[in-house]
Order: C-alpha cells, then sequence, then structure tokens
C-alpha cells in the first residue's frame, strides 16, 4: 500500500472507531448521573421499555437512521442525542488523528482520544444534570497522569518522570486556580438578593431525601442552593403558615437542615410542607461547583500547565456570551443556572486544534512590540 492509502485507511478507522466509541459514551452519559453501572447490563436498553438492544440494532450512526429514531420493540422516541453524540465523537476523533497525523505525532490521538470522550461525557452530564461525576474529573486526573508519563511527549518531554511532574503541575494549576475563583466569588458574590414587584406565593415541602421550595412559577431543590454548612437563605414575607402558627411581617432563615423563624428553631427533616407570602428573597450561590474544580484539574492533567490558563479565559469569555443572551432572549427565572463545564470543554478542544497557534498570534499581532 501507498502512503497515501495508508493515510486513507487510518481516517476512516478513525472515523468509525469515533463512532462506536460514541455509542458507549451515550451509555455513560444516560447511567453515571443515575448511579448505574456501564458494564451490566452490558448492551444498551431502551430507556422506555428497558428492551436489551442486539448489536444488529444497535449500529452506531447507523441504527438510529434506519430505525427513524425510535425504538424497535416499542417504538418510544430515541433521543436525537443518541445519534448527535456518536456523530460529534466521530468528527472529533477524525479532526484529532488528522492534526496528529499531519504534524508527525500520530501516537498522541490515542491520549487525545480519551480526553475528548471524557470530554464529551461531562459535557452532556452537566447540561441536563448539572454535575459532573467523579468517575469522569478524578478519573480524568488519574488518566492524564499515567499517560503522560507513558508519552512524556504530551508534556513536550522526552524522559518519563518529567511528563510526570509536568502532568501533575498541569492538575494541580488548574485545580488550584478555579479553586481560588469559587472560594473569592463566594466572598463577592455569595449571595443573590432578588426582590419581587409584588408578594407572591412560596412553599416548602419535603421531596424524599431532598426538599423543594417553589416561589410563584420557579421551584428550587435545596441540594442546589446548599452547599456549605455556613449557607443560609432568607425569605421576607408578609405571611407564613407554619403548623399551627400565622407569622405576618417576618424574616424566615433556613440553614440546610433547620429553619429559624421569631427565636424558634425547627429541623426541616420532621416538618410538614408550609406556605406564605415572600416579596424578598436572598439565595446562597457559587461562583461555579466543585465539579467544575475537578474537570480543569483533569484537562490540565492531559495537556499541561498553559492549556489551563487559556482554557479557563475561553471558557469565560465564551459563557458570558451565551449567558448574556440566554438573559437577553429568555424570562430571568429565580433559580435560573448556566453549567460551566461545557464551556471548559470547548476551550479545551479549542487548545488542543489552535490553542499554541492563537497564543503566538495573539503576542505577534495585538500585543506592543516594544513590550517585550
Amino acid at each position: 500500500m501507498t502512503p497515501k492509502s495508508y493515510e486513507y485507511l487510518f481516517t476512516a478507522f478513525a472515523f468509525v472507531l469515533g463512532a462506536v466509541i460514541g455509542s458507549f459514551l451515550n451509555v455513560c452519559i444516560y447511567r453515571l448521573p443515575l448511579g448505574l453501572s456501564v458494564n451490566k447490563p452490558k448492551r444498551s436498553f431502551c430507556p422506555s421499555c428497558k428492551y436489551q438492544i442486539p448489536w444488529t440494532k444497535n449500529l452506531p450512526l447507523i441504527s438510529w437512521v434506519t430505525l427513524n429514531g425510535k425504538c424497535a420493540n416499542c417504538g418510544s422516541r430515541i433521543s436525537f442525542r443518541y445519534f448527535g453524540v456518536e456523530l460529534l465523537t466521530a468528527v472529533l476523533y477524525l479532526a484529532v488523528w488528522l492534526v496528529c497525523w499531519r504534524t508527525g505525532n500520530w501516537f498522541l490521538a490515542f491520549p487525545y482520544w480519551i480526553l475528548v470522550s471524557l470530554l464529551i461525557v461531562a459535557t452532556f452530564i452537566d447540561f441536563e444534570y448539572f454535575i459532573i461525576p467523579d468517575e469522569i474529573t478524578w478519573g480524568g486526573v488519574v488518566a492524564g497522569i499515567i499517560l503522560s508519563t507513558l508519552i512524556p511527549s504530551m508534556m513536550g518531554e522526552r524522559i518519563f518522570w518529567r511528563g510526570f511532574l509536568w502532568s501533575v503541575i498541569g492538575a494541580a494549576a488548574g485545580y488550584f486556580t478555579l479553586w481560588g475563583v469559587v472560594e473569592l466569588g463566594k466572598i463577592a458574590f455569595g449571595r443573590k438578593r432578588i426582590v419581587l414587584k409584588v408578594a407572591e406565593p412560596f412553599t416548602w415541602k419535603c421531596t424524599g431525601e431532598d426538599a423543594e421550595l417553589t416561589i410563584g412559577e420557579d421551584k428550587m431543590l435545596w441540594s442546589d442552593m446548599f452547599m456549605r454548612e455556613k449557607d443560609q437563605l432568607l425569605l421576607k414575607c408578609t405571611r407564613a403558615d407554619i403548623g399551627d402558627k400565622q407569622y405576618t411581617n417576618t424574616v424566615l432563615h433556613f440553614y440546610g437542615d433547620r429553619l429559624l423563624v421569631s427565636g424558634a428553631e425547627h429541623k426541616l427533616e420532621s416538618m410538614e410542607p408550609f406556605s406564605g407570602h415572600v416579596y424578598e428573597v436572598i439565595i446562597p450561590r457559587e461562583a461555579m461547583g466543585f465539579g467544575d474544580v475537578k474537570f480543569i484539574a483533569s484537562i490540565g492533567a492531559f495537556l499541561g500547565w498553559q492549556s489551563v490558563f487559556f482554557t479557563i479565559a475561553s471558557a469565560s469569555m465564551i459563557g458570558a456570551v451565551v449567558g448574556a443572551g440566554i438573559l437577553i432572549l429568555n424570562k430571568r427565572h429565580l433559580s435560573s443556572k448556566i453549567p460551566f463545564g461545557p464551556y471548559l470543554a470547548l476551550g479545551a478542544l479549542i487548545w488542543i486544534f489552535a490553542g499554541p497557534d492563537i497564543i503566538r498570534w495573539y503576542l505577534n499581532h495585538v500585543l506592543p512590540q516594544d513590550q517585550f
């Protein structure tokens, strides 16, 4: 075979491999947030009827199209996301291979494929559940350090221990940089104050192991608001009916596990649902979740400390633009949240494909030359 034939063969292989891996990533995206094993059952199953799909009806990209996006057993709609993840993974695997092949570093495609897979799973889970599982974050840190040790050229090195060292430094740089942002953000923006034009009805009730606060049409889960023991939520009420007592013009001081009102303390786990009318809300909040902190650490373990700052800067700019657009186009809700993980993933992809080139362009064309 000619060198060109090998290039075509490996290019096709990269696309097909990406589609196959994308099918497995769909399993991870569905099962990990639900606490399900990605190995048992080994075969994929329909989310509606739980029918285990035989391989002949689970061909990546092909089956979704031929079955018209429906389950072959019960006919329920299968989300386009399944096809989209397979196609996205195939395209990114292909793009990674082309970059690595044309730069003569074809062996770097393998660790980058692993990173791309982690980025895809984290993105789709974060969009839907606002979490990034530890299997992706800490697992990514461990994988990045091991691979950088075995393939030190990932860190631009030739000696295994230097690859290990720079990978650890990259993970630490990512973790502590965003950890600092989280802590400073808590100090500066740790509370969100919302003054309602007119007093709106509210209800509080337990929902299994969690609790739910509804104000007007907005519903907020307790677990989404209370991330720290000292977090406090305030409801300034015109009226609150708690048990057999009625309070007027009072302030309800909520902590994660208790309520303080007029000097009395109530344990939330034993409280019946209660309601009232509120005119001002002060909600505890974080600058970002700790899942993002661990996620950037995994990116740093794969790509090095330089990528960390580029990724954070890119993610912040992209997130700011998208967030501003959402606020302009949609009604702002009390419980509105914007996941940051997908923007970190996009920033990491930009680094893989063009990051160093962007940095060089910036230094040569944007910064004044007399600074050097």
